[in-house]
């Protein structure tokens, strides 16, 4: 039917905090109302989000998500990642807010807010991948070792959950068994970006000097590019 449209209405604890927060990312703040009720509109480009005060929402355990399918997400993920910076003195990767990395291929991200809730923007294309049936976007092997990044890139980037993937792909290096040198370089990388995601730089560091020794052709590091340096970029950004 023309002219209808779905909107999502967000739990919030605090509606001056909520819309501070969003208008350090660009948004702007349409509409407000404190009664009956509390009520607030932002708006960014062709999205709105509407908020409603919720008394005693504890963020940590609102599952409230909504999805802004777009055209491309990458340049809004740089002004997301810009914008925290500026406003937190760093780019939060973990706890709440934060905000989740972009992946070779990913097409796809994740803002949870000071609320706790989950705004997920997927590329328009990807719409119909939003539960990660088609990521990643490649597979090279059918070893334990291709088949632990691929459930890890989905715990990571589709879950937002950076502990469980970790131990995902930890008990999949454990096993130690044999894979293509590739596959074992690709989940080692996976595991170091996440390490340093987790905080752990000890284990960063003992992953990146494995990597190292991980016997690759030219053709495969150049393949590899974007993975191996993964765990360095998002040091970069967190700095």
């Amino acid at each position: 039917m023309s002219g209808t449209s779905t909107i999502p209405l967000l739990p919030c604890v605090s509606l001056d905090e909520t819309l501070d927060f969003y208008r350090a990312l660009g948004f702007e703040v349409t509409y407000r109302q404190t009664a009956p009720n509390p009520y607030a509109v932002v708006r960014r480009q062709d999205f709105e989000l509407h908020f409603y005060g919720l008394k005693g929402l504890e963020p940590a355990s609102c599952h409230s998500t909504c999805l802004v399918v777009m055209p491309e997400v990458e340049p809004l993920h740089t002004v997301f990642a810009e914008a925290l910076r500026r406003a937190l003195g760093k780019l939060p990767v973990s706890g709440i807010p934060r905000l989740t990395r972009m992946k070779p291929g990913q097409g796809r991200f994740t803002l949870v807010d000071l609320n706790g809730n989950s705004v997920i923007f997927v590329r328009r294309e990807k719409a119909g991948a939003s539960r990660g049936e088609e990521y990643p976007p490649w597979k090279e092997s059918d070893s334990r070792l291709a088949k632990a990044v691929a459930a890890a890139a989905r715990l990571r980037d589709f879950k937002t959950d950076d502990a469980a993937a970790a131990k995902v792909l930890d008990v999949a290096l454990a096993r130690n068994e044999p894979a293509p040198p590739f596959d074992r370089a690709r989940a080692l990388a996976a595991r170091a970006e996440l390490a340093v995601a987790l905080g752990d730089k000890a284990r960063a560091s003992a992953l990146r000097a494995e990597l190292q020794q991980v016997p690759l052709s030219a053709e495969e590091r150049q393949r590899l590019q974007s993975e191996l340096g993964a765990a360095d970029d998002l040091e970069r950004a967190l700095r």
